[in-house]
């Protein structure tokens, strides 16, 4: 009779633990519903591009690269200068030196043994025209240097596009890959707290050793204690999808339907696509390279002279009469009568300037740029050999995930069977309670083995995108 009455208690015991495991799952599923926004990959990566700071002051440097280029274009063009002075003054004169600094000699007209204060107004017209007409190739080569700094400055903010793009789709992994072991270590809890209260019936009614519901319950407060982990990995790695997406700080779910799945590239052997040469980095670089050669050749261009067509019209005005020298009584003070041009004059010329000390200073500056055109190409040296290992790294991670996006099921499978096994022999008191802990290690450890496989194997797809400098590579899967 006492036996009916145990296997009574551990059969309602067993209804109950249904109904609590019902419950856990439940408030689960409202709580994934409840963490935040829906958020598919694609759109992190669009987010992230449009709205991150860096990434648009990149931008605004390639347009004003641009805007610089077309400044530089119009040097073709003359210089012409428009003026107009009216004045008022006096107009007595003096013999001696006088160097004119900063409008010192601001008045001008006849020498006269003493000083007077008669006053009218004058006024002067001009239009001055300057106009480098050849400059032995100096100016061409400035366009064609400012050209490629505009591309350089391009080719910039697309390896930046590009680099971040990866940064996002890193962190949206990651971001999936600890949403994924969250479930995981909840359904550990949910084994543990099951396996606890069967335990503790157990040892109430005298069927198990004290000790085992003490060891079960600490089993409890590890999972409790993992789960807290891994939350607190989620909470990290939403801020850094945040950070990079430019948004406030906020909880996402990440997609994970595409996990269940083998990129379609990998079986078409992406492996086998080793080619740097559209890499966005390496492009940047060589464009920086170029641009630097250029700027050589611009600074040679400083070597020669320059041959300038000039042309000037100037139109006076003057209330002083021609004969003022001999008579002070023949001037106006009426300001019409000042500022109406009444002489006429225009200069046309071509002057030839050479500076010859320039030559040795440019000597220098063309040594200095050609210096800094080969640490250029150094560093093109050197980011060939890193994208060639960064390649060959990428290949052998994609072989290795793959083997373990395959053998992952499998451990799991038999971790699940190994754990179920265990809790039969121990509920039929044929094993001990170490043993069953030791099963359910196993099988949240199986767990974790297998999300983490799931995502790496996407991780080592994204490598490979980053290695050959083909996002898309990456993307195409999720159209």
């Amino acid at each position: 009779m006492h036996r009916i009455l145990v296997a009574f208690k551990d059969f309602a015991q067993y209804l109950i633990d249904l109904a609590k495991v019902f419950t856990i799952i439940t408030a689960i599923i409202s709580t994934n519903g409840s963490l935040g926004q829906d958020l598919k990959l694609p759109e992190a990566i669009e987010t992230g591009i449009e709205n991150y700071g860096s990434l648009r002051a990149k931008n605004k440097y390639a347009m004003a690269s641009k805007e610089r280029a077309d400044e530089v274009k119009r040097s073709y063009l003359p210089d012409v200068g428009l003026g107009a002075q009216q004045s008022y003054g006096t107009t007595n004169g003096q013999y001696g030196p006088l160097f004119g600094i900063n409008g010192i000699a601001s008045s001008s007209g006849p020498y006269h043994e003493t000083q007077n204060w008669n006053t009218a107004f004058g006024a002067l017209y001009f239009v001055n025209v300057n106009w480098e007409v050849f400059s032995f190739g100096r100016r061409k080569k400035n366009i064609k240097a400012a050209k490629a700094e505009a591309v350089q400055y391009g080719e910039d903010y697309a390896q930046e596009v590009f680099q971040h793009k990866i940064k996002i789709a890193s962190a949206y992994l990651n971001l999936l890959a600890s949403q994924r072991l969250l479930l995981s270590q909840r359904k550990n809890l949910e084994r543990a707290e099951v396996f606890y209260q069967n335990v503790s019936v157990r040892v109430k009614n005298g069927l198990m050793p004290g000790v085992d519901s003490s060891m079960a319950g600490a089993e409890v407060s590890r999972a409790k204690i993992t789960l807290n982990q891994v939350r607190e990995q989620v909470k990290t790695q939403n801020n850094i999808l945040a950070e990079y997406m430019g948004v406030p700080p906020q909880d996402f779910i990440a997609d994970s339907t595409f996990l269940n799945t083998i990129p379609g590239s990998m079986v078409t052997n992406v492996s086998s696509i080793n080619s740097t040469d559209k890499h966005p980095s390496k492009k940047y670089i060589q464009s920086k390279v170029f641009t630097s050669e250029l700027k050589q050749k611009a600074v040679k261009g400083e070597y020669w002279p320059s041959i300038t067509a000039l042309g000037v019209y100037q139109a006076r005005g003057s209330g002083i009469n021609p004969d003022y020298a001999t008579d002070l009584t023949s001037y106006s003070s009426s300001y019409l009568d000042g500022i109406d041009p009444t002489r006429q004059n225009y200069l046309l010329g071509v002057g030839f300037v050479w500076n010859l000390t320039d030559i040795s200073e440019a000597h220098k500056r063309f040594s200095s740029q050609k210096l800094i055109t080969e640490g250029l190409k150094e560093e093109n040296k050197k980011l060939n050999i890193e994208l060639e290992n960064l390649n060959d790294a990428a290949n052998a991670r994609l072989e290795y995930a793959l083997s373990n996006y395959q053998e992952a099921p499998k451990q799991v499978e038999a971790a699940q069977a190994a754990y179920r096994q265990r809790i039969a022999l121990y509920e039929n008191g044929l094993t001990t309670l170490t043993d069953v802990t030791t099963a359910l290690y196993a099988l949240n450890r199986a767990e974790t083995d297998r999300d983490i496989a799931y995502t790496n194997l996407w991780q080592a797809l994204l490598m490979k995108a980053s290695a050959i400098g083909d996002i898309n590579l990456f993307l195409n899967e999720f159209k």
